[in-house]
């Protein structure tokens, strides 16, 4: 078994070892809380444009098909029920309307989960907690090592900056 700069687990490590060990690991933090914003930003635009999509689709349905399927519509109720023409049309424009209303709550619904979503300002939260604890974090207090077992480079630091 290694560590991940790969050297065995349980051999001394240098500084500049756990340095570049620490580095390599505030990279991949880093790396790792872009990639998730970038997912949640492409949820968020997804969930924008298939809001879009429905609030088109009411429309083109609403302007488009009014015409075509009043006549069709109000001719067959007529058909079906002898009312007046007048009536029927009107039924037939509150169907079209009925569907138009439903496919716009459908647009409402997506739009508010959009906007919900703001993976933006999470991953930036998140950032920030996360420099936030690093700055307070302190090194683990180490076991005192025998005279005899004690580097000659740790000695050396310890007794310029005393």
């Amino acid at each position: 078994m290694s560590a991940p700069d790969g050297s065995p687990v349980g051999a001394e490590r240098s500084i500049g070892q756990l340095f570049a060990s620490a580095t390599a690991d505030m990279s991949a933090l880093v790396h790792d809380e872009i990639a998730l914003a970038k997912a949640q930003l492409k949820q968020d635009v997804k969930r924008g444009a298939t809001s879009g999509g429905a609030f088109t689709a009411a429309g083109v349905l609403l302007l488009f098909s009014l015409p075509m399927l009043n006549f069709a519509l109000a001719y067959g109720i007529r058909t079906w029920s002898h009312w007046n023409l007048a009536v029927c049309f009107l039924l037939s424009f509150a169907a079209n309307v009925l569907i138009a209303g439903f496919l716009a709550l459908i647009g409402v619904v997506f739009a508010k989960k959009a906007k919900k979503g703001r993976g933006a300002q999470k991953v930036a939260a998140s950032m920030k907690e996360t420099a936030g604890v690093l700055q307070k974090a302190k090194p683990h207090p180490r076991p005192e090592l025998p005279e005899d077992r004690v580097p000659q480079a740790i000695e050396a630091v310890a007794r310029s900056s005393s």
